[in-house]
Order: C-alpha cells, then sequence, then structure tokens
C-alpha cells in the first residue's frame, strides 16, 4: 500500500509539473486594430491584449476602432488610455475598416463628448484603468451616460491593479494631456475651446502589463525619452516586450525610440506604433518611412502592427506566431 501510495504521489506530481508547463507555455495574443486590413496606417494606434486565461486589454481605441460595434472587438474586459488627445482616446472614429486611405482614414464619425473609449466601455461593461486625473473624468462621463462610475479605476505609478490574469501599473510618460473642450461640452467645453485651453488631466501616462502566463509588456503611451525606462520599465519590471511610438514631432522619432529600446530597456522584441504615416502598402513596410528607419535601427526582433493580424509572445517576449 505504501509503495502504491508513493507511486500515486509522484504520479500526481508528474501531472502537476506538466500541467505547469503547458501553462507556461501559454502565450499572450497582440492584434492591432487598424483603420485598414492588412496595413500599419497613419492613425493606428489600438490594440488588443489577450492574456491566456481570456482577460481582454484594449489599449487606446482611438479613431480606428469603429465604436462599441466594431465585430473585431468582441469582449472586453478593461480600457487603457494613455491620455485624452483624440487619437487615443476617440473624439471621432472610421465608420467601418478600410475607409478613406491608409494615410487618410475616413474618421468623420464624430463621438465627443462621450469619446469612443466610454461608448466601447458602456457597451461591453469594461473598466477603464487610467493614472493621473484621469479617473474622475471617466466616472462622471460614465454616471452621465448611465453607467457604473465605480468602473472607471484608478492605478497611480508605482502602485498596480488587477483584471482578470493582468496586472496593470502606470509609469511615467512625457507629453501634454489636456481635455479639449469638445469632450467637456456645454458652456465650459465652448469657453476653453474660444480660449485655446484645454482641462487640466494631470501627467500623461504609460504602462506596464504583467500577464499571467509571466510575459511583461511596457506600452510607452506618448512620450519622450525617460529616465523611469531604464530604472523603472527594465530594471524594476524587466518587460520583454515593448510597444513603443516611433511618431516624431509629437512624440519620440524612430532614431530616438530605437536608442529607447536599444540601450534603456532591452526587451526580447518590441512593437512600433504610432508611426503617422502610410507605414505599409499591401503589407510590406515603405522605404524611407520612419517605420523603416526604426526597424533599421533597433538591435531586437522588431513587429509591425499589421491590422488584424494577431501574434503571439511567450513570457520571454520572443514571438510564437503570428509574426
Amino acid at each position: 500500500m505504501k509503495l502504491a501510495h508513493l507511486t500515486g504521489m509522484l504520479a500526481a506530481c508528474g501531472l502537476i509539473a506538466a500541467t505547469a508547463g503547458i501553462a507556461g507555455a501559454a502565450t499572450v495574443k497582440v492584434t492591432p486594430l487598424g483603420s485598414h486590413e492588412g496595413e500599419f496606417c497613419a492613425f493606428d494606434r489600438a490594440m488588443v491584449f489577450e492574456d491566456p486565461d481570456g482577460t481582454r486589454i484594449l489599449y487606446d481605441a482611438g479613431r480606428t476602432v469603429a465604436g462599441a460595434g466594431d465585430a473585431r472587438l468582441g469582449k472586453i474586459d478593461a480600457i487603457l488610455v494613455s491620455h485624452m488627445h483624440g487619437d487615443h482616446v476617440g473624439d471621432r472614429h472610421i465608420a467601418g475598416a478600410s475607409t478613406g486611405e491608409c494615410g487618410r482614414p475616413d474618421v468623420s464619425t464624430v463621438v465627443v463628448p462621450n469619446t469612443n473609449t466610454v461608448n466601447i466601455a458602456l457597451a461591453k461593461g469594461a473598466k477603464i484603468v487610467t493614472g493621473s486625473e484621469m479617473p474622475s473624468f471617466f466616472a462622471a462621463k460614465l454616471t452621465e451616460l448611465g453607467g457604473d462610475p465605480k468602473n472607471s479605476q484608478l492605478v497611480r505609478f508605482g502602485a498596480s491593479r488587477k483584471v482578470g490574469g493582468v496586472t496593470i501599473t502606470t509609469v511615467p510618460a512625457v507629453h501634454s494631456n489636456g481635455i479639449n473642450g469638445a469632450m467637456i461640452g456645454g458652456m465650459l467645453g465652448e469657453m476653453l475651446s474660444k480660449a485655446g485651453l484645454t482641462a487640466y488631466a494631470g501627467p500623461p501616462t504609460g504602462y506596464v502589463l504583467t500577464f499571467s502566463n509571466g510575459l511583461v509588456v511596457y506600452l510607452s503611451g506618448d512620450t519622450g525619452v525617460t529616465a523611469e525606462q531604464r530604472t523603472v520599465v527594465s530594471e524594476q519590471y524587466g518587460a520583454k516586450l515593448v510597444v513603443m511610438n516611433i511618431g516624431d514631432t509629437f512624440t519620440t522619432g524612430p532614431r530616438e525610440a530605437a536608442f529607447v529600446i536599444n540601450d534603456l530597456i532591452k526587451p526580447a522584441a518590441v512593437i512600433p506604433s504610432h508611426a503617422n504615416e502610410p507605414a505599409t502598402k499591401g503589407g510590406e513596410v515603405v522605404a524611407g518611412t520612419r517605420t523603416a528607419t526604426f526597424l533599421a535601427a533597433v538591435d531586437v526582433p522588431a513587429h509591425v502592427p499589421i491590422s488584424g493580424r494577431t501574434m503571439e509572445f511567450g513570457a520571454d517576449g520572443l514571438c510564437a506566431a503570428g509574426c
């Protein structure tokens, strides 16, 4: 009996070890939601991250998600907003996929003062997880539209919040973060717009996401080069995959972004974002673009966020499929 019991225990341990191995091998799915299927276009910011446990996080819905009814969204558990500019929070959006041109998508559907983010959160019952002073703005919007203000949740630099299997924290970004008067509406909104001012929303943010398979992802938001990209993103959290803005003028340019990747964070892989250009044609990177410059400058594998193409990443940050 003792030998049989021991054999059973060893078998159980083997099963547990095998199960743990399978869980460790699980991947995080990353799906860009751009304006034109099969391309990387001027307004493309939005991405859906799906944890191995099924938790789905939408990052910067912006203008290329065709509202809450966009069939590409599926279930959304949380929405992240790096800052309040229209191309990230969504002051307007495309009517449908592949409308207009890659360099100038048709974003004629106006959704202020609600914003694309709030409309999606209401329809999906999703949380909006943001830092600085943004949560109170979103809570007020949700309340006004009959939603639950508790679905607007705060996570400030140095803290974290968990949604499903995903741990979320914010990290500093260097950029502006005013709320346009059109998003406020009413007399106050009109006065701000007339004066050429925006409402205070606190500093912009980047995000660090830690998934249940162990993958750590840095989402830069709109930012310049910061010391925290080394001390916090790399040294504290050990990010293995980076989504890095390369658009220049408004954010890091392609060479500055490459410096962040090569010298400060040193991840296993990077996904360029916010290129502000028709970066591809027929799914291939166009020579002479900012995207091409960035790809040539980085020392790690760089994966172009082709709209509609799902990429999968393991805990080590390396692409396991779809790249």
